[in-house]
Formats: C-alpha cells, sequence, structure tokens
C-alpha cells in the first residue's frame, strides 16, 4: 500500500500543527517548513479544514490551528477519508480483467488494505508527535525545515 502525495503532506500538517503551542502559522509559513508548494499545502489544508481537523483563521492574529477533533483523530481514519474508496489494483477501468468474476487476489488484496488501515486506527494525530517526534518537528520548525522533503 502506497499513500498519495497529497495523503503524506495532510499528515505532516497536522503533525506540525500539533507540536504549534503559541504562534498559529499561516499556510505559506508550514508550506515553507515543509518545503513543498504554497499551492499542494492550501489544497490540503483546505480539504483538513472540511474535514474539521484544522481550523483557519484570517486577518490580524489568524493562521492554521489544529482542532481538537484533529488532535484526537484516528491516523487511520484520516487516511481513509484522504485516500477515498478503491481498490489496491483496477479490476473494472477501461480493459476490465478477465479474471475478475473468480479472482481471489482482489478480495485478499482488499484485506490487506483493510489490515493496513487497521494498523493505523489505534494511533492518534497526538501520538505521532509524542516523543522524540514533537521535540523533533519543532527543532525543525524553527531551523529551517531541513528532512521535511523526504517524508515524515
Amino acid at each position: 500500500m502506497r499513500l498519495t502525495r497529497f495523503t503524506d503532506l495532510a499528515l505532516r500538517v497536522l503533525m506540525r500543527l500539533a507540536v504549534e503551542e503559541a504562534d498559529l502559522p499561516t499556510t505559506r509559513d508550514v508550506a515553507a517548513v515543509m518545503q513543498v508548494p504554497y499551492t499542494h499545502t492550501a489544497k490540503v489544508v483546505a480539504r483538513l479544514q472540511h474535514l474539521g481537523l484544522v481550523e483557519a483563521r484570517r486577518g490580524r492574529g489568524g493562521g492554521l490551528a489544529l482542532t481538537a477533533a484533529g488532535r484526537a483523530a484516528s491516523v487511520g481514519g484520516v487516511v481513509r477519508d484522504l485516500e477515498g474508496p478503491g481498490d489496491v489494483v483496477e479490476c473494472e477501468g477501461t480493459t476490465p480483467c478477465p479474471l475478475r468474476g473468480a479472482c481471489i487476489l482482489r478480495g485478499a488484496l482488499r484485506r490487506a488494505q483493510e489490515a493496513f488501515f487497521a494498523t493505523l486506527d489505534p494511533l492518534t494525530v497526538n501520538d505521532l508527535v509524542a516523543t522524540p517526534t514533537g521535540p523533533l518537528l519543532l527543532g525543525i520548525s524553527s531551523s529551517g525545515a531541513a528532512g521535511w522533503a523526504e517524508g515524515p
């Protein structure tokens, strides 16, 4: 199972906001820290806001903040929401697989995908930023983002 870049960035945004204690970073600040394009980060933030995980405030004193629901959110649930429904392999598509009516692999891959999500279900966003990750995130946030491009 491989996550999309969108989901990867969303998890990193949530982790970044989970360690923010005083200042509310802007979307531009978060994009700069993670060394990703602002436009991609803005799309991710909009989706996280729609899911109720992030609050975005405009104007003076504004910025991004993790909501209480965002802090307690199951990582598995977040990944399911962002990845959406779908099979690991494309069986129907424009050229349907000739085995689709009697394929054992499709069901096995579906069960493996669910096991992947189930492994993430007990983890919350707060769990992801426990020591040693949280202090490291704070160091990255204040020192200019070295290493963020590689992923969590």
